[in-house]
Formats: structure tokens, sequence, C-alpha cells
């Protein structure tokens, strides 16, 4: 690629040779163009909404910001090239959303679509659709990985290629800027050519990441665009006044020639293609061809790629060439329709070895598919290219994300040199049981010089990610330097990891992979000190350290720090600086959001850009993007940036003394738990150390099936206050217990040998718990310190202060410490209680702990109550949404186990089946389990079993199977007649020794979001609901997609401002417990725990012991929802939905109706509190009155009228009910 001052010196040839001359003319035709800091959906967006008329929509990462901006475009009514606002449509899923567009495309509107990974595969039926029948669709896609035994949501090709028979055109971009200019591409060669285009680039390293790119405007595309190409279009456009048909079937006699009737329109596709890229060229001056060659001109070796890693293999090219090596780079741009004449003539003719570089794996394939067009195109005996071609080497990178780095490029090079080079290779991963991998040694730094690299470590919602992206923008648009933004994180929600990657230079920056030279490196947590040490290897000499930490002495660091970190910090003469930004935070009302002090502290240190205009930048970034939220939450942060600079500190550190500890050989130590068992320690523990990159394939399972009980070890440590409990107030209502997301706070029963050993100020009281009152045993509230995430829900909720909520200083987290780990030596007692009430449920060992959920969830309390009451024969169907990723994600998994080694089985399909997924594993049971009680008949009948009392437990268990109770006593009885047998001397009894493992009737639970239930699942959730099986569904209702980012789905309410409806949703809210009842025979309940702990356990028990098909419905306030009060009132804020009449609290039994009692029980009242000033107290409300008030005022009165008449509706129902039973 050009820059706008260069242009292609012959319009026939690659761009081989840079620096061609231009004439004077030339220049002045070449428009510069504004430049703007701006990711790679950001890019796709602003080109597709100025060709698009329609945009059917669906949330998926990393792709799903591109629909984000369109709405938001259109809810701003900005007008396309054609002068029209795009009308855009959220669909029920990707399928959906490739249906509309099939549908708009007939109709003769211009349209587009973004998706990624399994989102693009429920397309693949419409996809073959479109191509065939000429239809000019664009799709945006952000590549990722596609879900198999394992899933990511980083990137590989593996779902573009999945899709390369569909007959569309594809097209691929390497970064920001190529996203700009081949999206205008893919929309203009698209309606000249007749032929879908889905245009790609890799997700997360381009999608999201930012760079400063040129911004092509929209004067000048509509002056691209020729108008005869859109009249064509709409000529051959479904329309009644002169009226056609698609889709026929037709028989054998005609389908081959009419399949072959387009194939000419294919065929055209790489030369409109290259028509366009000159025109788009001519006004951009930014020139690109089909294939793109890069290196010497008489280049021996070659790589062969496509996607963002090429602009890094570019850099080893130069680096090699720069050496003196003749070594060459094709990127591929138009992947499909392959051109094999445009890839010749792109090729050296000096070439004698190709590496070709796929970043996807096919198994079972013989090589992948780039490297099988490149080698067809080459071996074919016509092509007349040079003979002389030694090897053609197929192989991999970069699957799931991982980074090619530039000592990888190499080795690719070193490899194919070979005499007999490895084929079929893997670089970036040690693979030690196929030994497939490429050994690299040498890692070149090849950053351009003069460029400054800052790392930033935060946590999720502390606003270290958004801020770093307004640093970009402030330094790209406010300076000449070039900018490059890339932003990582881990899987866990708010309060999980985030590492912020930027670089400012004079150079343009093409390095698409992770710092590992940092100038500026920002620790935005204390915690981070000593668990991960090792990134300290990261930074360079004479660098800028900044910690925030309470500490203020080099002292006190010198007793956090591990030695190894202060050794190279004093070895690279690093300059180290503090900062209490939580305290300051803290002060100014916004505990946790330390964005804006430590921006301000960055931009302070780093000096990239002048201070004082920093400041001023910054200030009206504030304004910006926090007056939706109000003047107060304005003022605050503005406040912080003004409090920052007084307040960090330089430490000037012991040098001579710190340095005596520096270490050649920097080594992490693996094991966090030395009693851990192997296999933790093999695979977990260092994953949890944040060195999975380095583990080898042998470390892994081969299935994807994972441990469970591994949330335990991770102990992340990053509270900054912990509720410390005060016996003296305390009435053991357990509700801290109950509403922890975490289970991170729990009661104790102590005996009188376990409260001889406790040790010392391990406070306890008498238990008031009858049963275990008689016994004298005491009680005790023990919180897990490392486990706690400081969210205040148990201090909050506490109904008699027994919670004071303290800093978390190292002194009070080494004695809690101690006493969490005497507490986990406490024999669990529940077995000795009859029944669970809400304050006895909590003595039951939740099988959910740890999770990585936000602190405050609104969804993990539900499910822990569920897995302290049924977890230990618990079957979990967990629909893809945050509940996978608080409770699934490698390598610290929260499903645990009891005693008896019995807990969870956990599984997770797709977003879109979980419903049929569950459903075939209640079948699966239902069909074993039957089959097992036919042995069990069967040694019955046969006398197999002739001693009485074995008899009778054999013939109980067979009467109570399917009761939870019975079958897991009788069970546990028949398990240890089996064992005591020597010889089982019949194949009844052989089966059902081997299905020991069954004889307990399973609990099935199928659960997911409102994403799942309403929208993308609905149709298999409906299907399986209307069958009379014994399961559970449990939906976690937090009114929009939670996991993807915060979109509307069919469970918002009207009024609610979410992306994808950014002018608010204007259409009621979904009632999937109402459908359901129509129905008749499905337990349903709607519950909000915190408004009615009572109702949502009689609920659950209820559900568990209904023998047929369960639905839960529970409300789930979220950090999406902007509560004003912060997450520490989630609980409160659903008392408060039910107060005033946005949630209802009711029970539907149909085992009721055979007692002749009304099956629809409300449990809430008629709300007597104005629903206004509920939707006051959250942002997704009342933002709207900051873009749209009088919308806002409209759809707000309009739902008030909505809860009224869905209340009323309920109690007319509860009315009908009543009197048809007392009649009958």
């Amino acid at each position: 690629m050009l820059t706008t001052k260069l242009i292609q010196k012959n319009k026939n040839k690659t761009n081989r040779f840079l620096g061609a001359k231009i004439t004077k003319i030339m220049r002045e035709m070449i428009r510069e163009h504004h430049t703007e800091a701006m990711d790679g959906n950001s890019a796709a967006a602003h080109i597709a909404y100025a060709l698009s008329d329609t945009s059917f929509i669906y949330p998926i990462t990393p792709s799903s910001a591109m629909g984000e901006h369109i709405d938001h475009f259109s809810a701003k009514k900005k007008k396309n090239i054609f002068g029209e606002q795009v009308t855009v449509q959220l669909m029920q899923s990707e399928g959906g959303a490739a249906g509309a567009v099939h549908g708009a495309l007939a109709a003769g509107a211009l349209t587009s679509t973004y998706t990624s990974s399994q989102g693009l595969l429920l397309m693949v039926p419409n996809m073959f659709k479109m191509s065939s029948a000429l239809m000019p669709a664009v799709m945006h896609v952000a590549a990722r990985a596609i879900i198999g035994h394992i899933g990511s949501m980083f990137c590989d090709h593996s779902d573009v290629m999945h899709v390369r028979s569909t007959g569309w055109s594809l097209l691929s971009s390497n970064n920001q800027q190529e996203v700009m200019d081949l999206a205008l591409v893919a929309h203009l060669a698209a309606l000249e050519s007749s032929i879908p285009f889905l245009h790609f680039f890799d997700g997360f390293r381009t999608s999201h990441g930012i760079s400063k790119i040129n911004v092509i405007d929209y004067d000048d595309i509509k002056k691209l665009v020729d108008m005869k190409y859109v009249d064509r279009f709409h000529s051959v456009a479904f329309n009644p006044e002169h009226p056609s048909m698609r889709g026929t079937p037709v028989g054998d006699d005609a389908y081959f020639q009419w399949h072959t009737a387009p194939l000419k329109y294919f065929q055209a596709v790489p030369e409109i293609v290259e028509k366009v890229m000159k025109r788009v060229g001519d006004s951009t001056g930014r020139y690109y061809n089909l294939f793109e060659y890069f290196g010497a001109p008489d280049a021996e070796d070659v790589i062969v790629m496509m996607g963002s890693s090429s602009d890094t293999a570019q850099e080893a090219v130069d680096y090699i060439n720069d050496k003196g090596g003749k070594v060459g780079l094709i990127k591929v741009r138009l992947y499909r329709p392959f051109s094999a004449t445009h890839f010749l003539k792109t090729l050296p003719k000096t070439v004698r070895r190709i590496t070709v570089l796929d970043r996807v794996r096919e198994y079972g394939a013989f090589a992948q598919p780039l490297y099988l067009d490149v080698n067809a195109v080459i071996r074919e005996p016509r092509s007349g290219f040079n003979p002389n071609i030694e090897e053609i080497v197929p192989g991999i990178y970069g699957l799931g994300g991982k980074d090619l780095t530039p000592g990888m490029a190499i080795a690719a090079f070193e490899n194919m040199k070979k005499k007999e080079p490895k084929r079929n290779f893997s670089v970036g991963i040690v693979d030690d049981v196929t030994n497939t991998h490429l050994a690299y040694n040498f890692e070149p730094d090849l950053v351009p010089k003069g460029t400054k690299q800052c790392l930033f470590w935060g946590l999720g919602s502390d606003g270290t990610v958004g801020a770093n992206k307004e640093a970009i923008a402030i330094i790209g648009e406010n300076t000449d330097l070039n900018a490059q933004g890339y932003f990582m994180f881990d899987a866990k929600k708010s309060g999980g990891l985030t590492f912020s990657h930027l670089r400012f230079g004079p150079k343009k920056i093409t390095s698409q992979y992770d710092i590992r030279h940092a100038d500026y490196l920002a620790f935005h947590n204390p915690s981070f000190i000593a668990r991960y040490p090792q990134v300290i290897n990261k930074i360079k000499d004479n660098a800028t350290f900044v910690i925030n930490t309470p500490a203020e002495t080099w002292e006190e660091l010198d007793k956090q720090m591990p030695d190894i970190m202060k050794g190279v910090i004093a070895k690279k003469n690093v300059r180290l600086f503090v900062i209490d930004a939580e305290k300051l935070a803290d002060q100014l009302g916004l505990r946790g959001r330390i964005n804006m002090i430590m921006q301000t502290v960055f931009f302070k240190l780093s000096e990239v850009i002048p201070f004082d205009k920093a400041i001023k930048y910054l200030k009206d970034s504030i304004v910006k993007n926090y007056k939706k939220q109000g003047e107060a939450v304005v003022n605050k942060n503005i406040a912080m940036v003004d409090i920052a600079v007084s307040n960090v500190k330089e430490i000037h550190y012991p040098k001579a003394k710190w340095a005596e500890l520096y270490k050649e050989d920097f080594k992490m130590p693996t094991e966090i738990d030395p009693n851990a068992p192997e296999n933790v320690k093999k695979y977990i523990f260092p994953a949890m150390r944040l060195e999975a990159a380095n583990l080898p394939v042998s470390a892994f399972p081969v299935n994807g099936q994972s441990m469970t009980s591994t949330s335990k070890y991770e102990k992340r440590g990053i509270a900054t206050k912990l509720p410390i409990w005060k016996p003296e107030n305390c009435t053991q209502c357990n509700i801290c217990s109950f509403v922890c997301p975490h289970a991170a706070i729990r009661p104790f029963i102590l005996d009188h040998d376990e409260k001889s050993r406790k040790p010392e100020g391990y406070q306890t009281i008498e238990s008031n718990v009858a049963e275990y009152k008689k016994l004298g045993y005491q009680f005790r509230v023990q919180v897990s310190p490392y486990d706690c995430l400081s969210c205040e829900l148990c201090v909050k909720q506490c109904p008699a202060n027994a919670l004071d909520f303290e800093n978390a200083d190292k002194s009070i987290m080494e004695k809690e410490k101690k006493n969490w780990e005497f507490s986990q030596k406490i024999k669990n007692k529940a077995d000795l209680l009859k029944s669970a009430t809400v304050a006895t449920s909590q003595y039951k060992q939740p099988l959910l702990e740890f999770s990585g959920a936000c602190a405050g969830c609104g969804q993990t309390p539900y499910l822990k109550l569920i897995t302290q009451l049924y977890g230990d024969r618990a079957m979990i169907a967990n629909a893809t949404g945050c509940s996978i990723i608080w409770g699934g994600h490698y390598p610290s998994f929260p499903y645990t186990v009891n005693d008896k080694g019995h807990g969870p089985s956990w599984g997770n399909s797709l977003f879109e089946d979980n419903a049929e997924y569950g459903y075939g594993m209640v079948k699966a049971m239902i069909h074993r389990r039957n089959q097992l009680a036919t042995h069990v008949k069967k040694a019955l009948d046969s006398y197999e079993i002739s001693d009485p009392v074995e008899r009778y437990t054999f013939e109980e268990w067979l009467l109570n199977k399917d009761l939870a109770k019975e079958s897991q006593e009788f069970g546990d009885k028949i398990k240890k007649v089996i064992s005591s047998k020597k010889v089982l001397n019949s194949p009844s009894l052989e089966h059902i020794s081997k299905n020991l493992d069954i004889l307990t009737k399973p609990s099935h639970w199928i659960i997911g979001g409102d994403g799942w239930a309403y929208d993308i699942g609905f149709g298999g959730l409906d299907h399986i609901l209307a069958q009379e099986e014994d399961y559970n569904v449990l939906v976690f209702d937090n009114a929009f997609y939670a996991n993807t980012g915060f979109q509307m789905s069919k469970a918002t309410p009207r009024g609610a401002q979410a992306k994808f409806a950014m002018a608010g949703k204007d259409t009621k809210a979904k009632d999937l417990g109402l459908m359901a009842m129509q129905y008749g025979h499905i337990y349903i309940a709607t519950v909000a725990m915190g408004a009615n702990y009572n109702q949502f356990l009689k609920a659950i028990k209820e559900a568990e012991a209904y023998p047929g098909p369960s639905l839960i419905i529970a409300y789930c306030p979220c950090i999406g929802h902007g509560i004003k009060t912060g997450m520490c009132t989630t609980q409160q804020q659903q008392k408060l939905a039910v107060e005033h009449g946005l949630w209802n609290l009711w029970r539907f039994n149909p085992a009721l109706k055979l007692q002749g009692k009304n099956p629809l029980i409300l449990d809430s009242k008629k709300p007597k509190k104005l629903l206004l000033d509920f939707l006051k107290m959250e942002v997704r409300f009342a933002a709207l009155y900051q873009t749209h008030p009088k919308e806002a005022e409209a759809m707000h009165n309009k739902l008030e009228e909505e809860v009224k008449e869905k209340y009323e509706t309920l109690v007319g129902l509860s009315k009908m009910y009543e009197k048809h039973y007392k009649r009958k």
C-alpha cells in the first residue's frame, strides 16, 4: 500500500517497488482526507452506512460494534450517500439476519450485515442463495475462531474459510486503514459485479485495535458510485408491477445448466475488483492489488498469507533483506475468486521456495485452504510458471488469537531453506505430541525507532481501557504522531484483567503484536505486584513504572514486591511512581473508577503530548463521554483529573540493594498450592500466572473435557475492602451468604472439637438453629479475603448491621486468610438439618464458588443456591452468554464438588441450541436409567438378588427411581450391595455394576440469558417446553445481551436505551412467562430474590420437585443497567423493580390443578410507587432524556401503561383460574 503522497508507477504491475514518482497534476488530484484514531469496526461501519439502504444486525463478539455504530448513526439521523437515513433492524439470530438481508435485497434495498464465528456459520444457507441469485450483499466479518471442543473469542480464519464454497467474494484487510479502503472496494465491487462480498479482517487485533487513519468522506464515496449499477439492481427487484419468481425447484434435466448460467459473473469478479481498487486509489492516493508483493525483486523465498499478521511478516522481510537476504511476502487481498492469473503475475520469477501460512486448521485435511489454492495454481501444468520451484511448504499460525511475531516469521523463512523442511508445521506453540512446531530462539525488536510503547494493566470496569482509547484519540487527533492501540481482556467480567498496548511515534507503526519492550508500564491494581511480577521483564531501561497502591515509601514496597521484580527495576534504572488512586476515587464518590486519575498521571509522566494541552483535551472528553450520566458524574471525573498530579509520588528506592536481587534466569513459580492435584499443577496453575502461552500441547486434555473445582486456587486478591463480622450484632439470618455473588462469605458451624482448635481471634457464638443448638454447636461468619471482590452486597443487605466494611490492608488480608483456611477444614453439618429455609440453606456447601462474575452480579446468587440444594446431582446445559464466561472459562472453573466428590456436571454447546442440547441430556438419562431399571427388574425376577434385605433395597429403588431423595438413598445401598459381591454372575448384575453412577435421579438444569431464551434459542426452548419430561429451565433476565456488550433483546423494556436501540427501544418487552403459561403443563415462576428471598427459595423447591418442565425467569440487575447507587445495591434494586411495577413475582404450578386449587399465585402486590421514579435510578432509562427527551417521555408513559396492564392481566388470570377450579 502506498501513502497519500505515492501512486503506482504502472497500474499493471504489483506494488513491488515503493517510491514511484508522482506528477504535480496527480498530487492535486489526490484529496487529503481528515485523520482520526479509529478501530477496524468503526472504519467498516463508516463505509457500510454510506452505501446501505438497510442493515440487519445481531450481536456477536468481536463484530457487534459494527452494528452498534450503524444503529448509532441511524439514531442520530445521519444520512448515507443517497441522502437517506439507513433502516436498521435487530434480528433474533444471525440466521434471521441473513434471511432478512436476502429478503431486503430481493426487494431492491442495498443491504449489509456484520458477524463472526458461529454467527457466520448460521448464515451459510442464505449465503448460497444470495450468491447464485446475483445479489450484491456486503457482509463485514471480524474473523474469529469457530467454537469446537473449546472456544475462543479471538481471531483465526476458521469462520471465513468455512464459507469459501458459498460463491461469495472474500476480500481481506490487514489493518484499520485497509478496512476503511477495502470496505469501500467491497461495496463498489459487489454493486458492479452483482456478486455478494464478504469483507473480513482479524477479530480484536484489527476490529478493536485502534490506529490513526485517513477517513474517506461521503462526498468522495458518492463520486465513486456509478448509479447505473444501482438502477440495474433495482430493475431486477421483486415488484408486482413487473412480477418474477426466484428460488424455484427444478429437475435433474435442467439443474446443471441453470447452475452454470451465472458462472460468467463470478469469473468477471477479479477484473472488476482490480478496476475498483484503481478508482479508489485515484481518489485516496492509496492503491491496492488483488495480491500485494513486498520484498526483494529477485526473491528466492516467499511467504504467502493474509490478515493482520502479514504486516508483521513484512517487518521480518525488511529485516532479512536489510541483512542481504532475498525474501518476499505476498499479501492476499481477494481470496475468492482466487485469480491464478493475478497471483502468478505477482510472484517473482526468481522464487525457489514458498511457504504458505494459514490461520486455520481443518482436521483431517491434507493441508489448509490457502496452501491448497497456491499449490494448485503453481503446479497447474499450463500455468507456465517457474518449473524450478523446489518447495511449497504449508504452515499454520495464530489460532485463537495467538500473535505471529517477527521471530516466528523468520523461523518460517529459515525452515523453507532446509534440505527437508518441516511441512504442515505450527509456529508459535510447542507441539510435543505430533511434533509439528517450528522452534525459534531469536526475536528481534522491529518496532520503528522513536516509537514510545506504553503498557497498562487494569481491571474490567475500572475504566482503564476506555481511558486509553481516549488517550489514543487525543494524541492521534491533536499531534502529528502515528498512534496504535490494542486491548486484551481475560474472560472475567468487571474485575477481570485488562491489558492496553499503546504505541505512539513519528513513523508508521505496523507491529501487529503485543508490546514486549515498554517505555511506560502501569499497574492499576496493587494485587498485580505479587501475582504477576514477571511483567516487569517487558520494561525498557530507564522506563517509567507507575503503581496504584496505598504504599507511599520504598520500605512499604520492599515488603510487597517479589525480589525478582525489585532486581529488574534496579538493573534497568526504572523510575518508580506510586499513587493511591483507589482512595482518591473513593473520596470523590467514584469507588473503583480510577481511570481519569491514572490517565492524568500517564499524560504527566509519559510526555507524549504537552501536559497542559492533554488536560484540556481530557476534560473535553469527560464532558462528551459522561454527560448522559449527569452533571455530577462529569464534575467528579474532572475533579479526579485535578487532584491526580499532586498525589503522584516518585519512589527513590535503594538501587544498589535492589540490584543485588537481579537474576538473569527469571522464572515464576508454577505452584500456587503445593497440595493441589498434579493435573491442576500441570495446566491450571501456569494459566493462572498468565503463562499458558508457554504450555506444550501435551499439557491439555484432548477432547476439551476439563476438571471442575479450580477457581478455589486462583485467589485473585483484588478486594479493596472486606466485610468483617460483628458477632454481637448477628442474628444468624445468613442473608450475607445468601446474596453473595461469589460464595466468598459463608456461615460455619463448629462442633466442640473444632471449637477447641480454632485460631486466636476466631470468634464464635452459639448457633440458634434447633438441630445445632441442642448439640452445643457454635456459629461463625467468615469471608475468603482473596476471593472477595468488595462488592459490598453483604454489608448493604445485612439487616442487623453485623458486618463492618474495612480497608483490606495486608494485616487484615493475612488474618482473614488464616481464618478462612481454618474454616475450610470444618466439617459440613447440613445433613443434620430437616429442611432448607433462607437461613439454613446457607449451611449447605455452595457448589458454585469464586466465579468470574462481576462484583455485585445479579445472576450468580440464583444459581449458587440451586447448587447448594441440588448441585450434587445436577446436570447443567449452559447457553453461551455471561454465564458460560463466569462459569466455565479456563483456567478458573467455579463449579466444585462436595466431600463425596459429587458436583454439577456442566456443558455448553452453542448459543442457539442450548434448549435442545439440554433436552438431549434429559432424553439420554431417561433412556439409560430405564435401561438400568430393566436390568434391576431382571436381576430381581431371576432371583440373582436373593437376600431379602437386598431384594427390598432393589425393589424400593425400582419403585422410587424417579424421586430424588429416595433414588439416592436406595442407590447408595445398591452400590454397597454390588461392591460386596465378589462375582457378578449375570449380565444384569454386570450392567448394574457399570452404571452405579446413574442410580440417583439427576437434576437437569437448562440455563442461559434472555438473549438465548427470548431470541436466538426461543424456537428450541418453545419446542422442549411443549414436551412433558422432567427438567428445569433457568433464565437470567437482565434485559439485554450482556455478554456481547449490552445490546437490546426482546426482553429489553420499552424506553430503555441499549446498543442497537440508541434512540430507545420502542416496542413492548416479550413476556416469556405468560407465553409459556398457555401450554398449561409447565411450572413457571418469575422471581427477584432481593424482592422476596422466600418466594425465590419456594419457587426453586417447587420447580425441582415438579415432575415435568419448569421455567424460572429471574430478574438480574446488571452493570449495564447503570444503577446510580452502584452494584452494591443490586439486591435492593430488585426490590424496587417489583415495588414500582417493572417486575412482578408470580408462580404457576400445574400440580395445584390436581388438588382443585388455583395454579396461579401472585406473590407481589399491586405496585403503588411511580414507575418513573424507578426509571430515574438507572442510566439505561435516564440517559434517554439526555439524547431523545420527547421520545423518552412518550416511551416511559407507554411503559407505565404496559406494566399496569401486565399486573391487571395477571390478576384477571388468577381470578379466572380461581373461579374455574372453585366451580370444578
